[in-house]
């Protein structure tokens, strides 16, 4: 039955006490996912949380997992991304909190003023990034590569496969002539290799990988701009070596994320699993799992600190994850991921923004998102002005 509109708060309510039929439960999430429905929705998280707003410190487990949890549970599986526990802490500053239920992820800002409903106009809308690159072949050659490619390449006696958004090179044969590729990820792409050894590299967009169609000699050596996630095949015979600018990161057989960026303050190396060893200039370490090495890119400072690796990778697995993450460091991530020029010039950079959401929503609801929370945007074509907010 669908539930009629000045029930649905009450239903709501209802819903997160447990005491929702399923098939009240079903009429509702889709009366929710209707045109502007979301308000209600909003009504109720922001009387459910303002209660709460009086404890300086902490939400309580149960609250925070009721809300987790028992909100769409049933109807919602599959669509809610599960939040950490860290996110339920509340810093002492913030006097507010926001819920929103959008597509396939949740996100909670936090913020230091109580939220406001979106406005009722829709923002001009981009397409999330998708699987697309450019491989080009040591003759000079060109291949453009997207989502739905399927198609074979071959050089020489190298053999590539191309399946979807991967490339998977056989191992080549021992008279191949060896020569260099290299896979360009554009803005708003992603993409990723099997190299012949069978180590595997996811690259972001905005990334290149230069590497060669087989390995030779005592050492397996491949140069990234960007950022790229890494699988390597161990072989102590051939430590794998991944230069970026002057630093190097030497690795035997491991998992680990290298974020490279230009725009960016630090190039950051986190081990997830192994064991890895940064060299830059004259400073070197050897990381422990869980370790990351952040190289300061104006004083080429050396610094190594514990990582969040669920907050590292999340954009392999699909999503954008941000920990007290100021304006700035949201729209360079957006930028390179819906290809969008951004002018930042008046953006608060004192506000933060904590959460995970995934990356396949559509640029209009992540700003819909943001601008609950007190941020101003105006998108024109591809270009995205960032306006100044209230503290």
């Amino acid at each position: 039955m669908q539930p009629p509109e000045n029930n649905q708060e009450e239903l709501i309510k209802r819903y997160l006490d447990g005491q929702c039929t399923p098939e009240e439960a079903i009429a509702l999430y889709e009366q929710l996912q209707a045109s502007g429905s979301q308000r209600a929705l909003l009504a109720v998280m922001q009387a459910e949380f303002g209660r709460l707003m009086s404890a300086p410190q902490e939400i309580s487990p149960a609250i925070s997992n009721r809300i987790e949890t028992r909100l769409l549970q049933e109807i919602g599986r599959g669509r809610v991304v599960s939040l950490r526990a860290r996110y339920r802490r509340i810093w002492a500053v913030a006097a507010g909190l926001l819920v929103l239920i959008i597509a396939s992820g949740i996100l909670i800002f936090l913020n230091k003023k109580s939220v406001t409903v979106p406005p009722a106009d829709m923002l001009a809308d981009v397409a999330p990034g998708s699987n697309k690159a450019m491989l080009t072949l040591a003759d000079g050659s060109v291949v453009t590569l997207d989502s739905s490619g399927h198609q074979i390449i071959q050089q020489g006696q190298t053999k590539v496969q191309q399946v979807n958004g991967q490339l998977q090179y056989d191992a080549a044969h021992k008279e191949a002539a060896i020569g260099y590729n290299v896979l360009a990820v554009p803005r708003g792409g992603q993409f990723n290799v099997v190299l012949p050894d069978g180590s595997h590299i996811w690259l972001n967009s905005a990334s290149s990988l230069k590497y060669p169609t087989a390995f030779s000699g005592n050492m397996r050596q491949v140069e990234l701009q960007g950022q790229g996630y890494f699988e390597i095949s161990p072989d102590s015979r051939q430590p794998f070596v991944v230069k970026v600018n002057d630093m190097e990161v030497q690795v035997l057989g491991t998992h680990f994320d290298i974020m490279a960026y230009n725009d960016e303050n630090e190039t950051r190396t986190t081990l997830i699993q192994g064991a890895v060893k940064v060299k830059q200039g004259r400073a070197e370490k050897v990381l422990k799992p869980g370790q990351q090495v952040a190289v300061d890119n104006s004083t080429g400072a050396f610094s190594v600190v514990d990582a969040d690796i669920q907050e590292v990778t999340a954009w392999k697995t699909g999503f954008f994850e941000f920990d007290n993450a100021n304006m700035n460091t949201i729209v360079r991530q957006l930028s390179r991921w819906y290809d969008i020029e951004i002018d930042n010039r008046a953006a608060t950079s004192g506000r933060r923004f904590g959460g995970r959401i995934s990356r396949n929503l559509p640029l209009s609801d992540i700003l819909h998102m943001l601008e609950s929370n007190g941020a101003t945007f105006k998108l024109e074509g591809r270009k995205l002005t960032v306006g100044s907010a209230a503290p």
